[in-house]
């Protein structure tokens, strides 16, 4: 019979956590105050002349859209106005339901009934009402009454609230409308799609789209690189997904996250000992100041053939320093690392530790045959013991212990 547990059977093969920041969809998709302030400003003047807005510069230049005659009629003026009032004063409640009033009356024109729609868009966004938000911006791109840049920036805000709301199908539509229509190749807009795609999963077309993007802009958003490393690795494209993280990290070389990402690539690309080298950089420079962290450098120790030695110390030093947290599974990584480093003695005394904590009897029974193959005999069988009360998968494997010879 095997005294001793192997290593395949009792290794403790703790997953390693990506860390790794996705591109999140911004929740400010709404207009800023400065937007709004412009937009009441042109609703103003336009009320006053019954003509068109002030004219702005065309941010759509290219686009397939032929932009209506955006005009306010003298009735639909002193309606828009009122609403405007209202909603300069903050009363959402009557702004909404003015702005639902101009939408529904049908002899007012196109860009009355848009306007009033935006303004139903952010009295309703405001409220954290997203469900409606949408919907108001959908009848204001229906209703097809906006300057071409009102409506495409419309447009384009719905499809971002669409994919917070993980609407990703409707979302990806939207941002297919938007860039064909708009033909906007802004890096802006095409790393909404890109987003999309990496969340419904359809990695390689997404990658396709954020590399365009970051590749279009002067200065891409760290985010978005992250979005890519993470379409890289989703996709199984490892190697890719380690350029991008060792470039990241080569630009911020005292940022913990951008060194625990190319961590994580590494660990994802089957390159732990790329990891391991990260990770103990980074430990050398003091930079371990969570559990986590200790954590991911000595899973991945053990996930390395004949680097138990080093698992065992890390775990030593996040113990004493008090950072990585005395628990079972601490414990019982560092029982195994002795052992597997040949340091029974250590071994055992971690054992001791783990087993209380443990959910069943296994750990006690790990810790009888450690105990045997140390001719602890007496000792062994109080393992074993403990391993039955506490609940083992083969009961049988602890009464053999206790059946061996010796107090």
């Amino acid at each position: 019979m095997n005294k001793q547990p192997t290593r395949n059977s009792t290794l403790l093969a703790a997953a390693i956590g990506a860390v790794l920041v996705f591109g999140a969809v911004s929740q400010a998709t709404a207009q800023t105050a400065s937007e709004r302030s412009a937009q009441r400003r042109a609703a103003r003047e336009s009320n006053k002349t019954a003509g068109a807005p002030a004219k702005v510069e065309n941010q759509y230049p290219n686009a397939t859209r032929t932009a209506p005659e955006a005009k306010a009629s003298s009735k639909g003026g002193a309606k828009l106005q009122k609403m405007m009032d209202a909603f300069d004063k903050e009363k959402a409640a009557d702004a909404r339901a003015q702005a639902d009033a101009i939408i529904a009356d049908t002899s007012l024109n196109a860009y009355e009934r848009s306007f009033a729609a935006q303004i139903g868009f952010q009295v309703a966004y405001d409220a954290d009402d997203n469900k409606a938000a949408m919907e108001y911006l959908k009848k204001a791109i229906e209703i097809n009454g906006l300057d071409n840049n009102s409506h495409f920036d419309r447009m384009f805000v719905l499809a971002q609230l669409q994919l917070q709301e993980e609407q990703y199908a409707e979302s990806l539509v939207t941002i297919d409308r938007f860039l064909n229509e708009s033909k906007s190749t802004k890096p802006e807009h095409l790393i909404i799609k890109g987003n999309v795609l990496y969340r419904l999963e359809r990695y390689p077309e997404a990658a396709t789209v954020i590399k365009q993007a970051i590749d279009a802009s002067p200065e891409p958003k760290p985010e978005w690189q992250n979005l890519l490393m993470a379409t890289y690795v989703e996709g199984n494209q490892g190697a890719e997904a380690a350029k991008i993280a060792e470039q990241i990290a080569a630009k911020n070389p005292n940022d913990k996250r951008a060194q625990m990402n190319v961590a994580a690539v590494y660990s994802q690309a089957d390159m732990l000992d790329k990891a391991a080298a990260v990770l103990e950089k980074m430990r050398a420079a003091g930079q371990f100041t969570e559990d986590k962290d200790y954590r991911q450098l000595y899973s991945t120790y053990l996930n390395l053939e004949g680097k138990e030695k080093q698992a065992a110390s890390v775990i030593t030093e996040g113990l004493e320093k008090g950072i990585l947290k005395p628990d079972y599974q601490a414990y019982v990584a560092l029982a195994q690392s002795y052992y597997f480093s040949e340091q029974a003695g250590k071994s055992i005394d971690a054992y001791k530790k783990a087993a209380p904590l443990a959910p069943d009897g296994e750990t006690y029974l790990n810790l009888a045959r450690v105990l045997w193959s140390e001719d602890r005999i007496p000792e062994a069988k109080e393992a074993a013991k403990q391993a039955i009360a506490k609940g083992v998968k083969k009961p049988d494997d602890a009464k053999k212990i206790l059946a061996l010879k010796g107090k």
